[in-house]
């Protein structure tokens, strides 16, 4: 029977192969062979460690501040580098606050 976390560790472990379920099995799987159950159930422990090893990056996503707010506090930390710096400031000055 495939079910989400099934799919899931299957598409993790071949993501470069055509894979279609049908009727809960696995109907198209190229290029083949078909793994077995018990291959599966090996997929489905190693990406069930994979998914507890980036549940933080997830978490954090979420929590962090926009890419532009983190930039313009980069800029005004000064903690990006002359070239950094100068490229930002030339288009601040570009396109300046109203």
């Amino acid at each position: 029977m495939i079910h989400n976390l099934t799919a899931g560790a299957i598409h993790w472990k071949f993501p470069d192969h055509n894979i279609t379920t049908r009727d809960n099995k696995i109907a198209v799987f190229e290029p083949g062979p078909v793994p077995t159950q018990t291959e599966i159930d090996g997929y489905i422990v190693e990406y069930e460690a994979h998914l507890k090893a980036i549940e933080y990056m997830e978490k954090r996503k979420f929590e962090y501040p926009p890419i532009e707010d983190q930039l313009d506090m980069i800029y005004h930390a000064g903690l990006g580098g002359d070239e950094f710096q100068e490229a930002i400031k030339a288009i601040k000055e570009k396109y300046p606050k109203e």
